[in-house]
């Protein structure tokens, strides 16, 4: 890790002694490509079984799991207390949670994971405070409550540059850029919309992300951090709340929601958010309701129901939502829409 580090500075003293024209601007990104390439590796090293052992190793229940991100004593173990049937170590002092405390929120039908765990701090991408652990556990959420509280309100953008750090994109899409590899031949980049970065730029990009023959097609106007991330295998694209703690105590919480998980204000009003943030819907068949998720196919409904249920259906047929006529016979591909009765053929 240290030598990856010296190898990131070397670079980096370079690229600040080199001049920004057009002239440099390809050398810049290939730079800049090979900065990328090393946080990867470091990135790497930290996930590696990053979650096992210690009380780290969650095995994910419910219709979602929600993890709790916050500095030391910003109230995690509190709002997990609060809003589920946790009981999560409370204490005003540093580090009370040493591992990971699940508890489960029920909601409009839906069962909701939320996760508390230690404490985020700076430098935990390279293990501090058990963070190789804490990043690992939040890399596979369904949602982040990234928390702080009145006092600390700086500490949300160090927190995000800490997980940004760790190749977790909050609330952003993945780019839209397909990557097909061949084994031999020449690397085709191919965009039907005008780029700032000229195409030699990007196969040199790409030949360093060891993509060397095949074919780029590029559908948004590119950046280079957006294009690391393309190359990268080890992206994940997580939604966020931003939640400012202990507002009873005084203070602002500016553009972030504020709540008193102690004196439960404000806590009402997350839980909904938690819900909307998820992208959750109900559907309805012949045993209950189902908590899916918008954009899910009655495909993966019947999975929901069981693997074995959804080898031997067919087709299905649909009343509500995006149904022409009641009892419309429908596709396994067909998109679900909240408030759908479903009846599998």
């Amino acid at each position: 890790m240290t030598d990856i580090s010296q190898q990131i500075e070397e670079i980096e003293e370079t690229l600040r002694k080199t001049p920004h024209h057009k002239a440099t601007d390809h050398f810049i990104g290939l730079m800049r490509a090979k900065i990328a390439r090393l946080k990867d590796r470091q990135i790497e090293s930290s996930t590696k079984g990053g979650g096992s052992g210690g009380g780290f190793a969650v095995k994910k229940q419910g219709d979602a799991t929600v993890v709790l991100i916050g500095p030391p004593s910003a109230g995690k173990s509190t709002l997990l207390n609060r809003i589920t049937n946790a009981e999560s170590k409370v204490a005003p002092y540093a580090f009370t949670t040493v591992t990971v405390i699940p508890g489960m929120l029920k909601y409009n039908d839906s069962y909701i994971q939320i996760l508390d765990i230690p404490g985020l701090i700076e430098g935990a991408q390279q293990g501090k405070g058990r963070g190789k652990e804490v990043i690992s556990v939040a890399r596979g959420a369904d949602l982040l409550i990234i928390i702080t509280d009145v006092k600390r309100p700086e500490l949300m953008d160090k927190m995000i540059l800490e997980l940004e750090s760790a190749g977790i994109r909050i609330n952003q899409t993945p780019p839209e850029v397909i990557v097909d590899k061949k084994v031999s031949g020449k690397l085709a980049i191919h965009s039907n919309v005008k780029q700032n970065l000229d195409k030699e730029s990007i196969k040199e990009i790409a030949r360093e992300y060891g993509i060397k023959s095949g074919n780029i097609t590029i559908k948004e106007v590119i950046t280079y951090d957006r294009l690391f991330d393309a190359f990268s295998g080890n992206r994940v694209y997580l939604s966020a709340l931003f939640i400012v703690n202990k507002i009873d105590t005084g203070g602002k919480t500016g553009k972030y929601l504020g709540i008193s998980a102690e004196k439960g204000i404000g806590v009402d009003n997350l839980i909904n958010e938690i819900w909307k943030a998820l992208k959750f819907i109900k559907v309805y068949i012949k045993d209950g309701v189902l908590i899916m998720k918008d954009g899910d196919t009655l495909k993966q409904v019947a999975e929901k129901i069981g693997t074995e249920f959804a080898e031997k259906v067919k087709s299905a047929k649909i009343w509500g939502g995006h149904a022409r006529f009641p009892g419309q016979e429908v596709s396994l591909s067909t998109k679900v829409s909240g408030g759908m009765t479903i009846r599998f053929i």
